[in-house]
């Protein structure tokens, strides 16, 4: 086998081996993500219960259903920044929830509304009826993070959720978890922000994109094949053709 046949094929190969890597890392993202699906089914499609009977392990009350009771804070809410709907700019609105009985609050996402900046927005526009019972699912809120969290020229807006830093921002305790408000009851209300969905429950591109890992990689074995053979009879060419050798 020429030198030039050789590295074609030690070339094509490697890339072969490399893209089936790939595929099988996507076969391996795809089994995570149905593991992810199984899991948000069994919580989402749950029962809802009491904001004060949840698991107090994160790792074990994400995507659970829950409702809950009390007073809105709507002096100490904040927008969190940065959040698209239909690809139109905007933030979250994040209020406060006094428990009913206790000195405890649990942060509320009430939803996304419309910000040109993605920052900048009234946020007494957007007041529901101080008190409320609402329902909907938990996702955990990270103990701390790295970089500012709040724009200086945007008090009330941060662009990540840390507790550190809500613990400063807040005069009482607050959940160690917020709660993605989905109850309907005041849906369509001028003052009632669009509630946020439910992840959605798909695979995702993984397999798709395995496949086409797998296509490539067949295709570099096939390749190598080609050039093999035509190494051993002997059409594989020793130098560029041009025009003029063809012609001759």
């Amino acid at each position: 086998m020429s030198r030039r046949a050789l590295a074609f094929v030690v070339f094509a190969l490697a890339v072969s081996a490399g893209c089936v890597r790939l595929g099988f890392w996507q076969l391996s993202r795809l089994g995570e993500r149905r593991a992810l699906n199984v899991m948000l089914a069994e919580r989402l499609g749950g029962d809802p219960m009491p904001v004060r009977e949840l698991p107090r392990d994160t790792a074990t009350l994400a995507f659970r259903r829950v409702t809950a009771s009390g007073t809105y804070d709507f002096a100490n809410e904040f927008a969190l920044a940065s959040r698209t709907r239909q690809g139109s700019p905007g933030v979250n609105v994040i209020t406060p929830l006094r428990l009913d009985g206790t000195d405890t609050a649990v942060l509320v996402n009430r939803g996304w509304v419309y910000a040109p900046d993605a920052m900048t927005v009234d946020l007494s526009r957007w007041r529901e009826p101080d008190n409320a019972t609402i329902s909907g699912f938990v996702t955990p809120i990270q103990r701390s993070g790295p970089g500012p969290v709040a724009p200086p020229s945007h008090p009330r807006v941060v662009r990540q959720l840390y507790r550190d830093s809500l613990a400063r921002r807040l005069p009482y305790p607050v959940e160690a978890f917020l709660i993605v408000a989905t109850d309907s009851s005041r849906a369509g209300a001028a003052s009632t922000p669009a509630r946020l969905l439910a992840p959605v429950l798909d695979e995702g591109p993984h397999l798709g994109y395995a496949i086409q890992w797998f296509a490539f990689a067949l295709i570099g074995v096939v390749g190598a094949v080609v050039g093999v053979r035509a190494d051993r009879k002997g059409v594989w060419l020793s130098r560029p053709t041009t025009i003029a050798s063809i012609r001759r």
